[in-house]
């Protein structure tokens, strides 16, 4: 009877973690949007409470302008703004930051709830501590990325920054999908194989590396220094590669070079998740890993067909924003498919 109740437990808890995974996708998606629409630096102040809401009125709304007139993204970059212009740049900077500040509320309440009607067994305890701690870390890691943006002589937020905040993210999502899967799957239903475990990390390794580049894309906009596919400019190999000094700062900071790294890694990926796709053939009788099995080689392959679509769209900012919004969608989903075959299969 115990067993049972525990089990019951276990699935409600893993359910809200499961609703905090895609409230963490939705976020991700929103960061996005922010990003391409680059309104990432129309609120130039934090404010945890009052910052909930927008301006309510003309006078709020045109002090929270003239703010952002002080920025050299307004001076250099949207200097032609109005006010109307501006609102619209205000309101998916203001969303993605109403979005944190609801799942901050989901995972709080939640947790206040499991607490007090004794849902939680002590395993659960420190994995909670965890997880509200990357939280917290993730939204200083944004306040300090907008940060990066609001010096002289930057016009956008610093990429690096970006990548660091978008990876914490992911983080975080990866980690709260896993403390879900481990309230949901008992152990016994693993699969043992030591070669598909060791492929599958692989993979997870070439996976993480591309999502950083895939971020440095995005905030270099170096996706429109080579509007061109299969071909870089005409070039298989392009010039410029090594164009800055030292070498080290090509792979941070030129964006012919970045481009390279992100295609390149897109090729090494599709072909490590096709070769152990064929390998996973063996497993037999698993009904969850034989389902991710094949997702995962349709999230790739439809992945990489929306990169090429991004890429030969770059130039065009309406067909961008849609494209490079649903290239990160399937980015994430194949995360969540390629830890949830990593949490399944186990080595020995």
């Amino acid at each position: 009877m115990d067993t049972t109740l525990e089990q019951r437990n276990n699935k409600q808890v893993a359910f809200w973690l499961l609703t905090g995974v895609a409230m963490i996708v939705i976020q991700v998606l929103i960061g996005g949007i922010t990003r391409l629409t680059e309104s990432g630096l129309s609120i130039t102040e934090w404010k945890p409470i009052t910052g909930a809401l927008p301006p309510l009125n003309d006078a709020a709304w045109q002090a929270e302008f003239d703010r952002y007139k002080v920025t050299d993204q307004f001076k250099y970059v949207h200097q032609n703004f109005s006010l109307s212009d501006f609102k619209g740049i205000f309101f998916w900077e203001w969303f993605h930051r109403l979005w944190a500040r609801t799942m901050g509320m989901v995972f709080l309440i939640g947790f206040i709830y499991f607490l007090a009607t004794k849902k939680f067994n002590k395993k659960m305890i420190l994995p909670m501590v965890i997880l509200f701690l990357l939280g917290a870390v993730q939204g200083a890691i944004g306040w300090f990325m907008v940060k990066s943006g609001l010096v002289p002589e930057k016009y956008f937020v610093g990429h690096i920054e970006l990548a660091t905040h978008f990876i914490a993210a992911l983080g975080l999502l990866c980690y709260t999908l896993w403390f879900a899967l481990g309230l949901l799957e008992a152990p016994a239903k693993k699969v043992i194989n030591a070669r598909l475990h060791g492929i599958m990390l692989a993979i997870v390794t070439v996976l993480f590396f591309q999502l950083i580049y895939g971020a440095f894309m995005a905030g270099l906009r170096a996706a429109v220094t080579a509007p061109t596919w299969p071909d870089i400019n005409g070039q298989i190999i392009p010039a410029g590669l090594n164009e800055l000094s030292p070498f080290s700062k090509n792979l941070l900071d030129n964006k012919i070079t970045i481009h390279f790294i992100h295609r390149g890694l897109a090729y090494l990926l599709f072909a490590l998740i096709t070769y152990w796709y064929f390998a996973a053939s063996e497993v037999k009788n698993h009904l969850l890993f034989t389902k991710l099995r094949s997702w995962v080689l349709l999230l790739v392959i439809l992945q990489v067909v929306l990169g090429i679509c991004t890429v030969l769209n770059a130039t065009y900012p309406s067909r961008l924003v849609l494209l490079g919004v649903s290239h990160q969608f399937v980015a994430m989903s194949l995360l969540i498919c390629v830890i949830s075959i990593l949490f399944v299969l186990k080595r020995k």
